[in-house]
Order: C-alpha cells, then sequence, then structure tokens
C-alpha cells in the first residue's frame, strides 16, 4: 500500500497523453488568447477595492511595493508552472506534475485542493457578481428582492451556522450557469468571450487612470512610506509586507492557464508567454491603479467597500456617470474570473478521471464540442448550489489556502525533478535554479502560516474528506497502480 502511494507516471506516459489529437481536447489557443485567459483569471473586482483597503489599513501610497512584493512571489510560482506546462503540455497542472514528481497520493492532495481554488473560486466571485449585479440593475429603477438574492445561510466564527430568511442567490446561479453552458459547448468561443470581458475591463481600467491623472495631488504620495504606528503590519515596511500578503491574493488565477495545455496549439512556447504575460501586464496595471488612486485622495480615505468611488466623488459632479462604467467593468472581470475557474476545475477532474481516481465518465469528450462535457456540467452544477446557498466568509480564506499549497508544491517539484531527471529536455527553463524554485517554496508555506487559525482547521477537514474518497475509491481504480501489479 505505501508503495501505491507514492507510485509515478513517467514523462512518456504523460507525454503520449498529451499528444492524443484524436480522442482529447481541441487544440485552438494561440498565445494572444492564453494571455488574455491569464489576465481574465488575475483582474477581478479586487483591483477596485483591494487597492485602497489595503493602502487605507496596511501600506498608503506604498501600496506600490505591495503589488511589486506579492508579483514577485507569484513569479517565483509562475516560472515554476511555465516550466512544467512546457515540459508535461497536459491539462492536470500541478495535479501531474506531483504525479510525476512525487507520486500518487501527493498528486491526489493537489488536485483535491486545486477543487478550493477553481471550484470554490467561481462559487465565491459569483456572489459578488450577485452583488454588484443587484446594485448596477438598482441603478436603473430594476429591483430583485433580497430573499432572491442571498444565501439563506450564515456562518460566523464562533457562533455557528444562522438562517437569514433568503431563499436562494438567483443571480449568482444564473451567472454560474451561463459561464458552464458556454465552457461545456467550446473552449474557442469561451475564449472569445473571455477577451470580450477583458478589453471591457482594462478598457474602464485605462479610463479610470486617464481621467484621474488630472486630479492627482502629488502631495498624497508624501511620505511614500508613512511611519509605522508602533504596531507591526500598521503603515511602514511592517505594513507594506502585509499589504503584500492582503494583494497577493489579486494575482490568483495565472496558475489556470496551465489546465489549457492540451488546447493550446504550441504549449511548449505559448504557455510560459500566457502565464509571464498576463502575470507582467496585471502587475504594471495594479501599480499604475495604486500610484492614480493613492495621489488622487489620501489613503487615509480609502478603507471603504467601494474606495473608487472615493476617488470618483474627487473628480466632481460631472464624473458621476463614471460610477456606472466602473460597475459594468467590475461585472467584465468577475464574468471572466468564473470563467478561468470552471474551465481550470473541469480540466483537473478529466485528467484525474483519466488516471482512474475519478469515475471513468468524469474523463469523456464530446464527440462534438471536443470538450470535457460532462464534466463541466457536473462542475457547473456543484458550483450552482454553493454559488446559490453558501455564504461566501465561509469559503473564503480556504481558497488562499489551497492556491497556496499547490504552488509550494509545483515549485518544490521543480527542484525534486531537476534532481531526479537532471537531463530532461526542459523547452522552458525557470532561471536561477535552484533558488528561484527554492524561495517560491519557502515564500508560499510562508503566506499560509499567515493564514487564521479556522483556514487550518478547514484545511484539514477539506483534506480528510479527500482521504476517504481516495482509500475508498480511487486507490483501487487507479490505472497506475494496476499496470504496476501487472
Amino acid at each position: 500500500m505505501s508503495k501505491g502511494l507514492f507510485a509515478k507516471k513517467t514523462i512518456k506516459s504523460l507525454l503520449n497523453e498529451a499528444s492524443d489529437t484524436k480522442h482529447g481536447l481541441r487544440k485552438s489557443l494561440g498565445p494572444i488568447q492564453l494571455t488574455a485567459m491569464g489576465i481574465g483569471g488575475i483582474i477581478g473586482a479586487g483591483i477596485f477595492v483591494l487597492t485602497g483597503q489595503a493602502a487605507a489599513e496596511y501600506a498608503g501610497p506604498g501600496i506600490i511595493f505591495s503589488f511589486i512584493f506579492a508579483a514577485i512571489i507569484c513569479v517565483f510560482a509562475a516560472l515554476c508552472y511555465a516550466e512544467f506546462a512546457s515540459l508535461i503540455p497536459i491539462s492536470g497542472s500541478a495535479y501531474s506534475y506531483a504525479y510525476a514528481t512525487m507520486g500518487e497520493f501527493t498528486a491526489w492532495t493537489i488536485g483535491w485542493c486545486l477543487t478550493l481554488e477553481y471550484l470554490f473560486s467561481a462559487s465565491t466571485v459569483a456572489v459578488g457578481w450577485s452583488g454588484y449585479c443587484v446594485s448596477f440593475l438598482n441603478d436603473f429603477g430594476v429591483y430583485i428582492p433580497v430573499k432572491l438574492a442571498s444565501s439563506p445561510f450564515a456562518y460566523e466564527i464562533g457562533k455557528g451556522w444562522s438562517a437569514t430568511g433568503a431563499l436562494v442567490n438567483l443571480p449568482a446561479i444564473f451567472i454560474v450557469a451561463f459561464i458552464g453552458g458556454l465552457v461545456a459547448t467550446g473552449i474557442k468561443a469561451a475564449a472569445g468571450f473571455n477577451s470580450i470581458m477583458v478589453i471591457i475591463k482594462l478598457l474602464v481600467v485605462f479610463l479610470f487612470i486617464g481621467c484621474g491623472i488630472a486630479y492627482v495631488h502629488p502631495e498624497n504620495w508624501h511620505p511614500l512610506i508613512p511611519e509605522n504606528t508602533g504596531i507591526f503590519g500598521e503603515l511602514g515596511w511592517s505594513g507594506i509586507f502585509r499589504g503584500a500578503g492582503v494583494v497577493f491574493f489579486a494575482y490568483i488565477g495565472f496558475d489556470a492557464l496551465s489546465t489549457l495545455s492540451q488546447e493550446a496549439k504550441n504549449p511548449q512556447k505559448d504557455l510560459p508567454i500566457g502565464m509571464l504575460g498576463s502575470l507582467g501586464i496585471s502587475t504594471v496595471v495594479y501599480i499604475i491603479m495604486g500610484l492614480i488612486l493613492t495621489g488622487i485622495v489620501s489613503y487615509k480615505l480609502l478603507g471603504v467597500p467601494d474606495p473608487i468611488a472615493v476617488a470618483v466623488n474627487a473628480f466632481g459632479q460631472s464624473f458621476l456617470w463614471l460610477r456606472l462604467v466602473i460597475k459594468i467593468a467590475i461585472l467584465a472581470g468577475l464574468t471572466s474570473v468564473i470563467l478561468v475557474m470552471l474551465i481550470g476545475q473541469s480540466r483537473v477532474f478529466y485528467t484525474m478521471a483519466h488516471d482512474g481516481l475519478l469515475p471513468h465518465r468524469f474523463g469523456t469528450i464530446h464527440p462534438k464540442h471536443r470538450t470535457p462535457f460532462f464534466t463541466t456540467i457536473v462542475v457547473t452544477l456543484v458550483a450552482m448550489l454553493v454559488a446559490g446557498t453558501m455564504p461566501v466568509g465561509l469559503i473564503g480564506q480556504i481558497v488562499s489556502m489551497g492556491t497556496l499549497l499547490a504552488f509550494a508544491i509545483v515549485c518544490f517539484g521543480v527542484l525534486v525533478l531537476r534532481y531526479t531527471q537532471p537531463l530532461l529536455h526542459r523547452p522552458f527553463k525557470c532561471p536561477f535554479s535552484p533558488w528561484i524554485p527554492l524561495a517560491g517554496t519557502l515564500a508560499s508555506i510562508f503566506q499560509m502560516l499567515l493564514l487564521p487559525g479556522v483556514t487550518w482547521v478547514q484545511l484539514i477537514i477539506w483534506m480528510i474528506i479527500g482521504c476517504v474518497i481516495y482509500f475508498n475509491y480511487s486507490q483501487y481504480h487507479s490505472k497506475v497502480r494496476a499496470v504496476k501489479r501487472g
């Protein structure tokens, strides 16, 4: 049994799976579409909310350094993901990389953690989309009853569960159903829709920046790094580092590109371009946004749920229309995030089913659409259920925990494979190895340690559920174990 837990898939077998163009996924994505997918997964409502809140509570105008430090951590992970994605261009992402380097049980653990990132992220973002949609419709005199736009349950740490009186969150269910249907019917159509959403939100961001430049007061940037209040994390350099921990989660999403490896025309070249390109563009946008926002008004005024509205108010009455436009950008941003997360989750389950760790039906391809149609529909239905009924606060931080664990194992996996198979042809090599993979591993673990203790409890419970499934189903249906048994 212990040998089975560490059973590995060979690089050759993974490459054979990736090269199956007749029965596999349709290869239709180029570098521009992949970069757009990455931007779609990264830039959501966080750019309009986290920037102001992190500046007000932690970093002041020094929020630009928080974005830079957070980006450095993500670049470490992105370089490791890019090496694996070019070496093993298969849709399983971190799950498949772990299978080739550390064995089946570690791979299962990562696949189960990716569900936290992709499936629950889609549901969480859908709840946020619902709130902005209701607000947007209210501006036009269209009102959705609170009972039909909220979770029927609430959860508070220490108090437990309670009923809210609501019935279901219909807008959240609607957007997940719409995006799930789009993803199920074809990756090309989904990528085209994502590109439109990305263009909309970037245009609005540039519009805000363009309008805001004329209202910047340079004195708001002085001092660039406000003096620490005497409490760790409140301004000063400690505040900048704590702010980096907050805005780090605004970068999550680029890793989902690795699940599109089997649908990329030239994965060895295009995936590293897509990952690093989308991360670089998003970082530049975040830094400029942070500079403009803290230049328009004092950072002390930005600790509100809608800091962009504070800045727009400073433009004067003639710019109130910009609030409506920004809501459109937020809706577009959240829509593209949901799309990328649903794609990522369906591709991970598809790959796990191919290995026998999930039922065979999850690994089937639709003969017409050439997508994992059944898997996508199941993932969509579960995401609809979670988005329509579960409180968003319960699953928010556990998403970050699962993501960081995946980052840590991918970075460590690069170190393992460089040591165990140094002569492999790597189309893209993570530079400065072993230092960057090691830094990525340690940085991800460090960020995990900063999360609240209750998040660790949630992770342990989630992993126990995963172990029950693995030891009662997956280990008995594993194709790798079957081969080794002869």
